[in-house]
């Protein structure tokens, strides 16, 4: 198992670069990630209000935080946005925009943001960068929020899955799906996802994509072959109300 440097970014591809938070006591690690394309750069689920100062500090060794154009917020959750109105400030740019669900934005409104909000549902969900590279938003309902979404990167094959995908990392934790998976992302899907038929329409449309590596906020990065795994995993997992007896 490789060693990683969590206290700096790890680079995920040329272009694509870990900025998140290694939490050692709670085993739920907390993975942000920034996408920098010709100057202009995207972070997807900028995290929590205590993460802030490390997430932050890493973005800044990267780039200029004024590079940054859009912020893409999966879910509600405060894990993954909490600290949207302190990212902003940071960034301090007028044409800021916030990606996310309406079901999302009606929530996160609540956090008294300056930044125009970008209705996935209401722009074809989809996006296009100042070069031309266009990022694509897949709406996954109650996977666990009514609003949740991934976003696919066509270039690189990447697609960023919010707490789809997501792990609770036992013993030491690596930057790579490795040691315990697939097997490591039953109990936190178990816990937060509503229902096996819920899941299932998820995986079998993303067996239908072709992804080269799956960015979940909590967990590892899972690349290659083990894409197929992890979906194969999950398509017959077991979740939430399916465990739940009268």
């Amino acid at each position: 198992m490789t060693k990683y440097d969590t206290k700096n970014s790890i680079s995920i591809t040329r272009e694509i670069h870990w900025v998140g938070f290694y939490e050692k006591s709670t085993k739920l690690h907390c993975n942000t990630y920034i996408l920098i394309d010709d100057g202009e750069a995207v972070i997807f689920d900028s995290g929590s209000i205590p993460d802030f100062p490390v997430i932050m500090r890493k973005v800044i060794d990267l780039v200029n935080p004024n590079q940054i154009s859009l912020l893409v917020c999966s879910h509600q959750d405060p894990d993954v946005c909490g600290n949207l109105a302190i990212v902003e400030d940071v960034i301090d740019r007028e044409d800021l925009r916030i990606a996310a669900h309406i079901n999302t934005i009606r929530l996160i409104q609540h956090q008294d943001l300056k930044s125009q909000f970008y209705s996935v549902n209401n722009n074809d969900y989809k996006i296009t960068l100042k070069s031309g590279r266009v990022l694509e938003f897949i709406f996954l309902p109650f996977l666990h929020s009514p609003g949740a979404i991934a976003t696919y990167d066509p270039k690189t094959k990447s697609l960023f899955t919010g707490d789809v995908f997501g792990a609770i990392a036992d013993g030491d934790w690596d930057m790579f799906a490795g040691n315990g998976f697939p097997e490591n992302m039953g109990s936190f899907h178990q816990a937060y996802m509503p229902s096996n038929s819920h899941l299932k329409k998820a995986m079998e449309r993303f067996e239908k994509m072709s992804i080269d590596r799956i960015l979940p906020q909590h967990g590892t990065v899972i690349e290659g072959d083990k894409v197929q795994v992890a979906i194969d995993y999950l398509k017959l997992l077991p979740v939430g109300l399916d465990l739940i007896k009268d």
